[in-house]
């Protein structure tokens, strides 16, 4: 698979690394001058807005594919880049078209069915098929350039490397290169020079990183292909390069958060939310573009420990629900310009309309994706939610377990596994997820497993699942026995996210809240009998745990004896489909529960 295509070839600078378009822009406002005073002249300055969304996750519109409804949240946001699209037109018209850079922090081909239709039902691979709708709403818009992120790789490279092809401006990764030469496998940085009247040109670089967790996430993809280095290192190589190339301004653009943490434990040597870490340690940088965390930061200052100077870091609120604003102020002195201000800000998408042009260009594709996620393909006994899913084993995620193990008990026949007994892991992703009783729908299904997670089939002892266990419980709050329980405050223990909660079925077992972690698993018993250490195990896991996702222990080192591409969501479609009926009876048992001192918590 070539790494360097025609076009990244095309467009890339001297250095062979990067996209630049020198003289791009229209000539911008007068920059200001005359006298200030004792003959003196001011001197002159330009102002600078540059633009960001991150996180989209595939959402054009304000709708939710799973409710079959204008999307809406209790704090009142609106979604899409319909939305987005109005706001920047607003910025356009106030600042001038010609003094603003429009980016991407990452994640844009991944989240909602309609990515999803057109990553697998409608492929964008296929010969002679459509165009990307993220691709063409982004080119619409009129984005400058967008980072990788690691939702980018879901999919794998081909898919990845069509949607580029399909983009008017480019995907950056300067921490994305060729496993085997360690060269950019895609521009790691884009240039742009704005013409001031009456004074030099301004030259903004915008240097693109991605995420070091990809090597863990989409191992499958990428292992042997690509690497991963660390964000801190690339961009000390990097912004040197590009303030020697003549940058007034340089910007990152970073599908990294803020806060310094990791999800993978140390599978990987580099962090996962260096977005902070970079403006502290690396010299030279104006601002960062954030993305990946999901939080909104409207403004963060972070002093460069070098320099001593601020660099200002925003992220935008994902799902294209906020737009940040960096207003850049340069002032040209002793022959150059400086950068003397920067201040970040946020507009939000529920103050505007979608815009229509982006409506009118992919209502037809917003209409195939409706029409998909509403077949019917089954019909269920009765209503199953997730709303007690974090605390109480629920019939809704033993469906899933059920559908892992008979797809990997299946798999395996024939092979010196299947003796094996198979357990499996499952997630409460959503709080909300419903299927009804009567029709049952793929976007039922769909909004049960929210993500594009694949199955991976992984074997484990006793006393590994013991531990899988215990490292899973610790997501509950330590609750003493006879203390009042709110189930509000039950979960999320240490900041635990509930996707990083697991259900782990064919085992009973109990968690004592009441206990410290790591002692909490009480009563563990395969079969009716208590749980062996050495005896072994399959474990149905999915490809983002399997690949060291939330840091479980044992799983992503242990032997992996059968995966495959098809995501669980449609093996969940499968399974429903040629049952006809959705009955409990079929799948649901309680294979554990919250206790204190042994006593039920429920």
């Amino acid at each position: 698979m070539p790494l360097n295509r025609r076009k990244f070839l095309q467009r890339s600078a001297v250095t062979g690394a990067g996209v630049a378009l020198a003289g791009a822009a229209a000539p911008v406002a007068e920059a200001a001058s005359g006298d200030a005073g004792h003959g003196r002249k001011r001197a002159k300055r330009y102002a600078l807005t540059v633009l960001g969304t991150t996180d989209l996750h595939g959402h054009v519109f304000n709708w939710d594919y799973f409710k079959d409804a204008e999307y809406a949240d209790a704090a009142g946001n609106a979604q899409g880049l319909a939305r987005i699209s109005t706001l920047v037109n607003q910025v356009r018209e106030e600042r001038g078209r010609e003094n603003t850079l429009l980016l991407d922090a990452g994640d844009t081909i991944q989240g909602t069915p309609l990515a999803y239709y057109f990553a697998k039902v409608d492929p964008i691979t296929a010969e002679g098929g459509p165009v990307h709708p993220m691709a063409r709403a982004m080119n619409a818009i009129g984005y400058d350039a967008v980072a990788l992120g690691n939702h980018e790789f879901n999919y794998g490279i081909e898919t990845l490397r069509k949607f580029e092809e399909q983009c008017d401006f480019p995907l950056l990764g300067a921490n994305a290169v060729d496993a085997k030469t360690l060269r950019p496998a895609f521009p790691p940085y884009f240039m742009k020079t704005f013409r001031v009247k009456g004074a030099p040109p301004v030259k903004v670089a915008v240097l693109g990183l991605t995420n070091p967790g990809i090597a863990v996430w989409d191992k499958a993809y990428v292992q042997g292909k690509l690497a991963f280095p660390g964000l801190e290192e690339q961009a000390a190589k990097w912004v040197p390069k590009l303030r020697s190339m003549g940058a007034d301004v340089v910007v990152v653009s970073a599908h990294s958060g803020a806060s310094g943490t990791s999800s993978y434990g140390d599978q990987v040597p580099y962090v996962e939310n260096a977005a902070a870490n970079v403006a502290r340690l690396v010299p030279g940088i104006d601002a960062i573009l954030v993305g990946h965390a999901h939080v909104e930061i409207a403004e963060q200052r972070v002093v460069n420990e070098e320099t001593g100077r601020e660099v200002v870091l925003s992220e935008p609120l994902c799902y294209a629900e906020r737009l940040s604003l960096f207003d850049f102020d340069l002032v040209h002195e002793k022959g150059r310009w400086r950068v003397e201000s920067v201040r970040a800000s946020l507009r939000d998408s529920s103050t505007v309309a979608d815009d229509p042009r982006i409506t009118r260009l992919l209502r037809d594709e917003h209409a195939l994706v409706v029409a998909y996620v509403n077949q019917v393909v089954g019909t269920a006994t009765e209503t199953l939610t997730t709303v007690e899913a974090r605390y109480k084993d629920a019939p809704i995620i033993d469906l899933i377990t059920k559908v892992q193990e008979d797809v990997v008990k299946a798999a395996l026949v024939g092979t010196e596994y299947a003796s094996l007994p198979v357990l499996a892991q499952a997630s409460p992703f959503s709080r909300t997820s419903e299927i009804p009783a009567g029709e049952v729908t793929i976007r039922d299904l769909s909004s049960l497993y929210v993500y594009d997670n694949t199955l991976v089939a992984k074997v484990l002892t006793g006393a590994q699942v013991r531990a899988y266990l215990e490292y899973s419980a610790e997501y509950f709050v330590r609750t003493a026995a006879g203390a009042a329980v709110d189930v509000e405050k039950l979960t999320n223990a240490g900041g635990r996210p509930d996707y990083n909660y697991d259900y782990v079925s064919g085992l009973s077992y109990e968690i004592d809240i009441a206990r410290a972690a790591g002692s909490r698993i009480r009563n563990l018993t395969f079969g009716g009998a208590a749980l062996e250490d050495g005896q072994r195990f399959v474990l149905a896991v999915n490809n983002y745990r399997a690949n060291g996702g939330g840091a479980f222990p044992h799983v992503a080192s242990a032997p992996e004896v059968w995966s495959e591409s098809t995501e669980i969501r449609t093996r969940i479609a499968e399974w429903v489909t040629a049952k006809g009926v959705l009955d409990p009876a079929d799948f649901a048992s309680v294979d554990w529960r919250l206790t204190r001192d042994g006593t039920p918590v429920f």
